[in-house]
């Protein structure tokens, strides 16, 4: 109560500095009880004409404050007026992360008519995810999911740089962090669902400690989880860093700063989904460890998603699922049947594709008119290439013979060369296989770093990059030619992450490698990172160590594994892993 009448006070104190003074105003107190039980103290100004018999002007609105003396819920439950007049609960779980850090999920205060919406927050840095699921799209054979993810400057207190002073494109950082959170979502949506879903995270909030991107990742979780989209989640998503021998979750900037490891871990309680990061040589027990230090902690991240749906999660709608019909899975499976080996075994890519274009076209010539219609059509094209994938996987599992006659364990033919541009500071052309990437290295000056706008804290200028373009020549096809899209940015910071690590520390020039990718049949990513290391070697770089890439696969059936070294495109297309390593 005595807090209510110092607000009070204070009320009557800022209406007698302004327009209105105590003679014109009555204030008013009056203790009641809110219509959930709480108890609250009122506050209103009433101008006398209000007070009268006669109806009040319109400028005389009555003025209402109201003072609540104390919070009507615990902090896991608020109750307020939504904008409809009805009450509306807000929910919360708290997520102990260890060392002191806590990070707390909230559903019920913004936007309540997506699907599913939470705030995230850690420290003072704050992430609302909404999550959407619009109407189906018919005639498509992929999952439309997309996924946004925004930095507003005003989440700093920051305005804009500019002529507009508003937010233009995403950056860099922004389309990393979309990639991050669509991975290890994207297979746990069931299969055959092909409804635009839409994943949106904003920056709300930035303290300039705490990172943003992991949070955002744990409440698209979150939204997808309490929403009406099917989902089979929950995940957990975590940053471990690691100083002094100990692992830290989430670690702030200032922690980072003296981390030699940096992992960003997806999975749910039992198994990995995802994993991306960048180390100062560890070994691999340290990574080891690491993976069960984040494990156990996704372990309480998944329990209290859980905890949350029980109170706040909506009832799963399930749309029609878009399968083969068995009919035509049969159709075609018989005509297939004893066709499709042959083609799978052609070792060389533009060879194998057409072969298998070839039958599916036969195919379709000796069914006639019997799937004539488009989406009989289309089911017929998705059977056989499953049936496709299903034969270069009983490939591997019983007879471990890959496409190309390569054994598991076997590398393609590597080819190097360096000095193969006559005007560059360095150049190196790399093959592996049908996969080719020339990388051209340029030195500049302490002018040339790249400088961009920290909103959240951490590194705010690069004086090592690493581009990536992926031209349509590379695959032998044609498309639309624009700027590097969300894949080449992708691709180039995962090699650039995994060379900037052997950049000498007092190194006095800014270093720019750029990967033109020739041909393409598998991990070109990771040839840009061997490539890169001949073209800055040729440069006259003083690289700590070389550093090479490799990308490893792997098939599941049941009990039997096979993990595959240098995986082909078809083998990261129809393969259950591709898990890119460089060092």
């Amino acid at each position: 109560m005595g807090r209510g009448i110092r607000r009070f006070n204070d009320l009557v104190h800022a209406a007698r500095r302004g327009r209105l003074s105590s003679r014109t105003v009555k204030p008013r107190f009056r203790d009641s009880r809110h219509p959930t039980g709480s108890r609250c103290g009122y506050l209103s100004f009433v101008p006398p004409a209000c007070t009268s018999s006669k109806k009040p002007h319109p400028t005389q609105a009555r003025h209402v404050t109201m003072v609540s003396l104390r919070h009507p819920y615990p902090t896991s439950r608020h109750v307020g007026a939504s904008p409809g007049g009805q009450l509306m609960a807000t929910h919360s779980v708290d997520i102990d992360l260890g060392g002191g850090k806590t990070a707390t999920i909230e559903t019920g205060k913004m936007a309540l008519l997506a699907g599913g919406s939470v705030t995230v927050r850690m420290g003072d840095t704050i992430v609302l995810v909404a999550a959407c699921c619009g109407a189906p799209r018919p005639g498509i054979d992929f999952f439309p999911l997309q996924v946004d993810y925004r930095e507003k400057f005003s989440a700093a207190g920051r305005f804009p740089g500019g002529f507009f002073k508003r937010e233009g494109r995403p950056s860099e950082k922004e389309i990393l962090t979309c990639r991050m959170t669509d991975r290890p979502l994207r297979p746990l949506f069931p299969k055959g669902f092909k409804e635009d879903t839409q994943i949106q995270a904003l920056l709300l909030s930035a303290d300039g400690e705490n990172e943003a991107d992991v949070l955002a990742m744990l409440g698209a979780s979150a939204a997808l989880v309490i929403s009406d989209i099917p989902f089979l989640g929950p995940i957990g998503t975590l940053r471990v860093g690691r100083a002094d021998g100990n692992f830290i979750a989430n670690p702030t900037h200032e922690e980072m700063a003296e981390s030699d490891l940096d992992l960003v871990y997806a999975g749910v309680e039992d198994k990995v989904i995802m994993i991306e990061g960048a180390s100062d040589e560890v070994s691999e027990e340290v990574l080891r460890d690491s993976l069960t230090f984040a494990n156990e902690v996704v372990k309480k991240q998944i329990a209290a998603q859980r905890q949350l749906a029980e109170v706040a999660g909506k009832e799963k709608v399930m749309p029609e699922i878009q399968l083969v019909p068995q009919e035509i899975a049969d159709a075609v499976s018989e005509f297939c049947d004893g066709k499709l080996r042959e083609p799978c075994l052609i070792p060389e890519k533009e060879k194998r594709y057409k072969a298998l274009d070839n039958l599916r076209d036969e195919m379709f010539e000796s069914f006639g008119e019997r799937f004539a219609d488009e989406n009989e059509s289309r089911h017929a094209k998705t059977a056989f290439v499953d049936l496709t994938a299903a034969t270069i996987r009983q490939l591997l599992l019983d007879e471990n013979i890959r496409s190309d006659g390569r054994g598991p364990d076997d590398l393609r033919q590597l080819d190097c060369e360096v000095g193969v541009l006559p005007r560059t500071h360095g150049s190196g052309l790399f093959a592996r296989g049908e996969t080719q990437a020339l990388v051209i290295t340029t030195l500049g000056t302490g002018r040339d770093t790249q400088d961009s706008d920290g909103i959240t804290g951490g590194e705010t200028s690069k004086a090592f990059m690493l581009h990536y373009n992926f031209p349509n020549f590379s695959v032998g096809e044609t498309g639309r030619i624009m700027g590097p899209g969300r894949r080449e940015i992708g691709h180039g910071a995962l090699a650039e992450r995994s060379v900037a690590r052997m950049m000498p520390k007092d190194y006095p020039y800014t270093v720019r490698c750029l990967s033109e990718v020739m041909a393409s049949n598998g991990s070109t990513s990771m040839a840009s990172i061997c490539g890169a290391t001949l073209s800055m070697l040729d440069a006259g770089i003083p690289m700590i160590r070389p550093v090479a890439g490799i990308s490893c696969g792997l098939v599941i059936d049941g009990d039997r594994t096979v993990l595959l070294t240098d995986i082909l495109g078809s083998e990261d297309h129809y393969g259950d892993m591709d898990f890119k390593v460089a060092g």
